[in-house]
């Protein structure tokens, strides 16, 4: 009975060292993944807002050629389109690839084997990529506005509608790169989606067909694109704006859930 006792009591105290550490908080836990992630991207971070800058301010030089200047509703849809499409090249199209890379190459098993909270994850790595697209959404809006003739007066809403287009495309990134069964297709996918948002997001609405207006109204970023373009306005309507607002974030709540989702789906398979 003795010799039961002290085997009891000596491998008491191994069970206990064994025992996992608690898992992090979800807010310290974010705030260190969007560190680490944003380390990681500053060397990359002058190409990205080049690239992304260059590549919306040159489809406002294109569609100069065929949408008049001034305040009309297709001058809007374009400049306010084609700031927006900043976010998506990164948020969308760079975070789906980037999340494809980490499932293709066993990264995401680093990140499984971290008390950290899958929403965390997800959420710091959307942040971090989309922390990139706020100086280039500017400069392409301010230069969109002056070569269409539009009011530079509310371009601060930019900081509401980056973020939350942000969250809305970042989720949807990083559902495609984790869902996606190879990195070839996570992607294509990205590539898709952010082909999606610039014809949806720039060419004017009303210029549509009516089944390709549905397609853009299940396009998150479209709301952002919506709320930016009314701020153009002499008399911007502002609980419209509002609206369009909110539905962005609702719908960047819901993505950015279906990839904490996808993510927990990736790494216990």
């Amino acid at each position: 009975m003795s010799t039961l006792t002290a085997t009891a009591t000596a491998t008491r105290p191994a069970a206990q060292a064994a025992a996992l550490a608690p898992a992090a908080r979800p807010l310290p836990a974010l705030a260190a993944v969007y560190r680490a992630q944003l380390a990681r991207a500053k060397v990359a971070r002058i190409p990205l807002m080049f690239v992304a800058t260059f590549q919306s301010v040159g489809i406002l030089v294109m569609m100069r050629g065929v949408v008049a200047a001034g305040d009309n509703a297709s001058a809007r849809a374009v400049v306010s389109g084609s700031s927006v499409l900043v976010v998506a090249f990164v948020a969308l199209n760079l975070l789906a690839q980037y999340f494809g890379r980490l499932r293709a190459t066993g990264g995401l098993d680093h990140y499984a084997t971290l008390p950290v909270p899958a929403a965390s994850v997800v959420l710091g790595a959307a942040a971090a990529f989309a922390s990139f697209t706020l100086p280039g959404a500017l400069v392409t809006a301010a230069a969109g506005a002056l070569l269409f003739k539009l009011s530079l007066v509310h371009l601060w809403v930019l900081l509401a509608v980056v973020p939350l287009s942000g969250a809305a495309l970042s989720g949807l990134g990083a559902a495609c790169g984790l869902l996606a069964p190879k990195q070839e297709i996570a992607t294509m996918l990205g590539q898709l989606g952010m082909s999606a948002a610039l014809l949806l997001g720039v060419l004017p609405a009303a210029h549509l067909p009516g089944p390709v207006q549905w397609l853009r109204d299940l396009l998150p970023s479209t709301y952002g694109v919506n709320a930016f373009a009314l701020t153009f306005a002499a008399r911007p309507d502002w609980p419209a704006v509002g609206g369009d607002l909110a539905v962005c974030a609702a719908v960047g709540v819901i993505s950015l859930a279906v990839a904490t989702w996808a993510y927990r789906r990736a790494t216990t398979r």
